[in-house]
């Protein structure tokens, strides 16, 4: 006779493995800013005599895929057939950021831009601090971002999801239009927004800002009631099928025509935020495509961006993991 464990056991187990076969035959397309971050580690113990500044001796480098290049990443350690679209420069970094993608089963479609830099963020990091970061970034020139609008125009076609990760570096100039070609071919469209002006993202089906990004919106809200009113006429506004706000430890609140629900933040000890929001909207994404419904999907992305915070730097979540 099989015990009550037991058979929840082999439940649980069917459901993993349905998860993964839904994820491994979902198809995303990741459009964005394509970066590389780079951790210089090292130990410091004295100050530079040139300047009131720690010395640091660095011991150890680590070069990771940042920005849109993240999402992609997240997506694919779930299983899902990933494809990324974006500018690099013709460079060393360019190069390191073609092989990270290679190596983590993104198919990588990336627009080589000769006349600007792969944009890099540089973060100098001592006993667990982090000292500095360095940015070296120029926006694409319109010559690739012409180019690289004639290859979205062929690689929507072939996904199930969309996600435009836009961190403000230029890659999506054209998102308005992007957006536009994507709901004429009736797919699903995520966006991670950044500034102040989402007219731009007007007709996605989902919105993921966290509290920042939306204050810079629609202000500062001062209950719960006047947050539910100020979400729901901008998504109304915005023609978005929902808004899913990302709101640290407060969790996640999810806006649609049927009303607001929320998810509570998992109780996990946070070491580093950097790169959350791509594992969030990278599961959401995948769930998504799977035909997960999105409170569902939500559900998930919060536990994915709990796990992810305990992580030092961008990370990704695998299916065991959330398991």
């Amino acid at each position: 006779m099989t015990s009550t464990k037991e058979s929840s056991r082999e439940i649980i187990c069917i459901v993993e493995k349905a998860n993964r076969e839904q994820f491994s035959k979902a198809r995303l397309l990741v459009v964005g800013d394509v970066m590389l971050d780079r951790y210089w580690f090292g130990d410091t113990s004295r100050i530079s005599p040139e300047a009131p500044v720690p010395v640091v001796q660095v011991g150890k480098i680590d070069e990771r895929l940042g920005g849109a290049a993240n999402v992609a990443r997240n997506v694919a350690a779930l299983g899902a057939k990933t494809t990324i679209l974006g500018v690099i420069g013709d460079d060393e970094p360019g190069n390191r950021v073609t092989e990270l993608l290679n190596s983590s089963g993104v198919d990588s479609q990336l627009e080589i831009d000769g006349k600007v830099p792969t944009t890099v963020k540089l973060r100098v990091i001592a006993r667990q601090q982090q000292l500095i970061r360095l940015d070296f970034e120029e926006a694409p020139s319109e010559a690739a971002l012409a180019h690289k609008l004639e290859r979205y125009e062929k690689l929507v076609c072939d996904a199930d999801v969309v996600i435009l990760s836009d961190y403000g570096k230029g890659a999506l100039g054209q998102v308005a239009l992007m957006i536009e070609q994507a709901r004429a071919q009736k797919k699903m469209i995520l966006v991670d927004p950044k500034g102040d002006d989402y007219a731009k993202y007007r007709g996605a089906t989902v919105l993921t800002p966290n509290r920042s990004e939306l204050r810079q919106v629609v202000g500062q809200w001062t209950s719960e009631e006047d947050l539910t009113k100020r979400a729901q006429e901008l998504r109304k506004s915005l023609n978005l099928e929902a808004l899913l706000l990302t709101r640290s430890e407060e969790g996640m609140s999810l806006f649609t025509d049927a009303g607001v629900s929320h998810v509570k933040a998992q109780a996990r000890e946070v070491f580093d935020v950097s790169g959350a929001g791509d594992t969030v909207i990278g599961t959401l994404a995948v769930s998504l495509a799977a035909g997960w419904p999105l409170e569902r999907a939500m559900a998930l992305a919060n536990r994915a961006g709990g796990i992810v915070v305990g992580k030092l730097g961008t990370a990704t979540v695998t299916s065991e993991e959330l398991q």
